[in-house]
């Protein structure tokens, strides 16, 4: 259902075009026709008494004993009708409901939006997606940490020095200026994406990996993060944002955000989170870089390098397909002592295995079909996130002018030192194609 007028054929040719275009495997004339047969589409002024005769006799044509699954891509404001809507219809029983992010623009909505939803959908029918957490590399994280006696004895303050989580988008808004104008980079990022792979990257080993153990250490992780600090956060907005169509011509909406933030628990404590994300930006880049500490150095000679390229460094490339770089430095071949920074690198690609990666959302819908609920957000998380964002948002520092194609306001490396942002990367990653090195 939507507002536009379109009826099952324009529905189905619509379909067809974005499969077309979007899917990343080809699809035959016959399988194509045994699927498009079975879509339908109402406008939404068709009410309520016409979606549930569509949907009853759809589950006609299919036999048995139907489950149901609403998917409401639509913006927070919108929600609440659109839940009305199918409880007026009576298709809430053995139903799943998928809520597209964000949930909620502060802790106040996201309580009553929660309140509202749970009038007529239970907890455990109810999925707030984030495409994020179904991309192969971030389920990757978990395998990494917990099946590798390699790593997860020094994932922590011992061995940790700070990690980076950085989405940097060189797209602007397209044709969502309406909803940017009401969300900002935080709202729309950084609370529903970069705080979701943050509780990956710093959870504590869940009892297993079901959807109610890992959840619960997702909110763990959440319960102790300390409540943001104005004062250590960089908001910025691009050049020119403010004569985009739709956007108020005085506009303070940041459209780049840079943070520092805390888990104040044993494994975390002292060590800082830098997370950061924007529109019109050098690169689109999706990384997790996590900074060891470094070891001393004083056997080293003078001008042996080492310590001059930084600590050593473990990077995940969230893009679709996985990548993984461990940095760290390595004697340069001939005599003394001089030493270079060097790295070992994984992709998927080197496996043979790339073209089995699900998109994201494939992952998410299939699961959320299965009523897995290992990569959703709770109503308490989501909550605590907002209520550790009230203070940045009830008193947000003001935004600074940054040029398109820049990494940001120049201030974002006062908010990091001594440290420094992992992008612009000082190498770049090795080719998986190539035949070479």
């Amino acid at each position: 259902m939507s507002l536009d007028e379109m009826d099952d054929a324009g529905f189905r040719e619509f379909a067809r075009q974005a499969v077309t275009e979007f899917s990343t495997r080809p699809l035959g004339a016959e399988e194509w026709a045994a699927f498009a047969s079975r879509l339908r589409y109402l406008p939404i002024k068709a009410g309520a008494a016409r979606l549930s005769e569509v949907v009853q006799e759809a589950e006609q044509e299919l036999g048995g004993q139907c489950r149901r699954l609403h998917y409401l891509s639509v913006p927070p404001d919108a929600a609440l009708s659109a839940v009305r809507l199918l409880a007026e219809a009576e298709l809430v029983a053995r139903s799943q409901i998928i809520m597209e992010k964000p949930f909620g623009t502060d802790l106040s909505s996201a309580k009553f939006l929660n309140a509202r939803l749970h009038e007529v959908f239970a907890e455990d029918q109810i999925f707030r997606i984030d495409h994020f957490l179904g991309k192969e590399p971030a389920q990757n994280i978990l395998a990494f940490r917990f099946a590798n006696g390699l790593f997860e004895p020094i994932w922590n303050r011992n061995f940790i020095d700070h990690v980076q989580i950085d989405v940097p988008e060189a797209i602007g808004l397209g044709r969502r200026a309406g909803f940017y104008e009401q969300t900002g980079a935080f709202r729309d990022m950084v609370v529903t994406h970069l705080f979701q792979i943050l509780a990956f990257m710093a959870m504590e080993p869940p009892t297993s990996l079901e959807p109610a153990p890992i959840s619960e250490e997702k909110n763990k992780v959440f319960r102790s993060m300390v409540p943001l600090e104005p004062a250590n956060v960089v908001r910025g907005q691009y050049n020119g944002y403010r004569a985009e169509a739709g956007v108020d011509p005085e506009s303070d909406v940041e459209t780049f955000i840079a943070l520092k933030c805390h888990i104040d628990n044993w494994r975390w404590a002292g060590v800082p989170f830098f997370l950061r994300t924007g529109k019109r930006l050098a690169e689109g880049q999706r990384i997790i870089s996590i900074a060891f500490r470094e070891p001393p150095k004083s056997m080293f000679p003078p001008g042996s390098g080492v310590g001059a390229q930084g600590p050593d460094h473990l990077t995940f490339d969230l893009a679709d397909s996985s990548k993984m770089s461990l940095s760290f430095y390595g004697k340069r071949p001939g005599p003394g002592m001089r030493l270079d920074k060097l790295s070992l690198q994984f992709a998927m690609h080197d496996t043979g295995m790339a073209g089995d990666v699900l998109e994201a959302y494939e992952r998410l819908i299939l699961d959320a079909m299965r009523g897995d609920r290992t990569l959703f957000t709770t109503a308490e998380g989501i909550e605590r996130l907002w209520e550790v964002s009230m203070p940045l948002l009830e008193a947000p520092p003001p935004v600074r002018l940054y040029p398109q194609g820049s990494w940001g306001p120049k201030s974002i490396h006062q908010l990091i030192a001594p440290h420094a942002w992992r992008l612009p990367f000082e190498r770049a990653w090795r080719n998986p194609n190539s035949s070479g090195n």
